[in-house]
């Protein structure tokens, strides 16, 4: 008898499969044991090396499939382990692995295509099959990896193909309007008939607005991080909310990770402008536990969750009737702003540079700040060429 095990989330796609065994055993007289496990973490739990074989979905709760596969292969060294995906199975489940060919892999990506998936997903079957048959070779269990001859299509041809417009990347960010962003401010700050804030820690969203920060950097900020009298921020560490792991177990809930930023350039001095020092003290009007503790406290005085800090800016969001947005939307604004530049009295433009926007940001190049906030403008481009007669 051949044990085989499915860990595949999504109950239509492990019927599909359990019914590709039940009808190969059928044909070929075989005789299979399937066990289906609906996450990695049920399979991994008192793993035993018992199974021949191990259907693994490349996308799964707590754990995606190559992690998994990872940890199976420290405990067993012997079973096959084969990998699934739903935009995969469909195109490519009836054939064996050694004998997909980059023809194969062109053809699957141009009924995905067809099929009308948006371009995101054709990317991240991409980007999975890629992991997949390089894992594949590594392993010894092809000679050749079909992906090496199989480029992703371009993405101007994807869209093309589905009558769908390429926007330019700046023009696919979100970010707040002018009269969104008033409405925001005044549901921020609204309060109780006491004269308490409504909404606990809302300053920090303005802190936000104000600065470019991310929401993990914001978080991870310390009192002494903030230089008032040299207008300031020291920018060193960040916040994040991960799976809580027992060793290489995953455990039920989440746990805060402090330490490391983005990139290296994250690390970053921001100076603070008159709104962002107001939003600075205006947190500390409401919460202070001294220098060395976060200048975005929970009522403890421990650093804030970040699900709970997204849940709280939705909620915002909600009360002030603006359609929902990520928190990164206050990012995109800041950074646009600057960039994009904002009309002064005199009729000119104030703006800073791409180089400028990208310092103050923490990217590691201005093509990334160009690429996302740099709108195209023709209307400034009159009489520009004034003076440079040939």
């Amino acid at each position: 008898m051949v044990t085989i095990a499915i860990a595949e989330d999504e109950q239509a796609a492990a019927d599909k499969l359990t019914g590709y065994i039940t009808r190969y055993a059928e044909e070929n007289g075989a005789d299979f044991k399937v066990s289906r496990f609906f996450d990695g973490v049920s399979l991994l739990q008192n793993y035993r090396p018992e199974f021949d074989v191990i259907f693994l979905d490349i996308e799964m709760p707590h754990t995606d499939g190559m992690t998994l596969a990872k940890k199976i292969r420290e405990r067993d060294k012997v079973v096959t382990l084969i990998f699934v995906k739903n935009q995969v199975l469909p195109y490519l489940g009836d054939k064996v692995v050694g004998d997909i060919t980059a023809a194969d892999v062109k053809s699957l990506l141009n009924r995905i295509m067809t099929d009308g998936y948006a371009y995101s997903t054709a990317k991240k079957v991409y980007h999975i099959l890629t992991d997949y048959f390089r894992y594949m070779t590594q392993e010894g269990c092809i000679d050749k990896n079909p992906m090496t001859n199989a480029p992703m299509i371009k993405k101007a041809n994807y869209l093309a193909s589905q009558n769908i417009e390429n926007l330019p990347t700046c023009e696919t960010v979100t970010v707040f309007t002018p009269e969104e962003i008033e409405k925001f401010r005044s549901e921020a700050y609204r309060c109780w008939g006491t004269g308490k804030r409504f909404y606990q820690q809302s300053a920090a969203y303005i802190l936000m607005l104000n600065t470019g920060l991310r929401a993990g950097e914001a978080l991870g900020l310390l009192n002494r991080d903030v230089d008032i009298e040299n207008k300031v921020l020291h920018v060193r560490q960040g916040v994040k909310e991960v799976v809580r792991r027992d060793g290489m177990d995953i455990q039920s809930g989440t746990e805060l990770r402090i330490g490391k930023l983005k990139t290296a350039t994250s690390k970053r001095d921001v100076p603070l402008n008159s709104a962002a020092i107001e939003a600075i003290n205006e947190l500390r009007r409401e919460f202070y536990f001294g220098e060395d503790t976060p200048l975005i406290p929970d009522e403890n005085g421990d650093y804030t969750r970040p699900n709970n800090f997204r849940k709280r800016f939705h909620r915002i969001l909600e009360g002030a009737g603006i359609e929902i947005k990520g928190l990164h939307s206050l990012r995109h604004t800041f950074a646009t702003t600057l960039v994009n530049g904002v009309p002064q009295p005199d009729g000119t433009i104030k703006s800073l540079s791409p180089r400028q926007v990208a310092d103050l940001l923490g990217h590691s190049t201005s093509e990334i700040t160009e690429m996302y906030y740099v709108k195209k403008d023709t209307s400034r481009l009159g009489g520009i060429t004034n003076g440079f007669e040939i």
